[in-house]
């Protein structure tokens, strides 16, 4: 892992769905998008009340889009959902229902023995910042249950430079298909500066 030179690392949100940011770099006109909501809004919360930013939240699973419409009013005006996944590509994508039913996660790949899917809209980041009429990402958080290989590659190619990018590898998953993907990452100017369990947060070289 990189060092953390001057980065005041810290875990924001619950212990569930938090991820650790380098709060110090983190600036209040930061444009942070949030690719995957499940039932956990906690880490997009503290972004907005902790670091004042604007949150732009991406999930266009069942349970995800009754979670923000119950919570709507209490997640405030700062708070962006569109009901969208994330991928390298506009499509319409099959989604995995989980077995336990107390499960919001949804995954484009077959993690268990349920045949449910279903069949959602997606779009790349950069299709998302040109709907949406950015023209830059300051944080991105890619927790999306398999797609992430195919998200990062708008990341890879130099589209999108987010300062801080946070990335859940979702399990199972082959080492060697996470360390090449930190690996590029690294050739593409990002430090790795936190492991939690599976979620790694890099931060770009400056």
């Amino acid at each position: 892992m990189d060092a953390a030179n001057g980065l005041d690392l810290k875990k924001l949100g619950s212990g569930y769905g938090g991820w650790v940011v380098p709060v110090n770099r983190v600036k209040s006109d930061w444009i942070c998008y949030s690719g995957g909501v499940g039932e956990d809004t906690t880490f997009d919360e503290a972004l907005i009340n902790q670091c004042g930013c604007d949150v732009y939240a991406f999930d266009p699973t069942p349970k995800a889009i009754k979670y923000v419409e119950r919570e709507k009013a209490r997640l405030g005006p700062r708070f962006h959902f569109l009901n969208c996944g994330l991928w390298s590509s506009e499509t319409t994508l099959r989604f995995h229902v989980p077995e336990d039913p107390d499960n919001p996660s949804f995954s484009v790949l077959k993690l268990t023995d349920s045949e449910e899917v279903i069949e959602a809209p997606c779009k790349s980041v950069p299709q998302l910042m040109k709907q949406l009429g950015h023209d830059r990402v300051d944080l991105l958080k890619i927790d999306v249950e398999g797609a992430e290989y195919e998200v990062l590659k708008s990341v890879l190619r130099g589209e999108v430079k987010p300062q801080v990018l946070c990335v859940e590898y979702d399990q199972p998953a082959a080492f060697w298909r996470m360390h090449r993907c930190v690996m590029d990452l690294k050739r593409s100017g990002y430090g790795l500066v936190s492991i939690d369990e599976f979620n790694y947060t890099f931060v770009r070289r400056v």
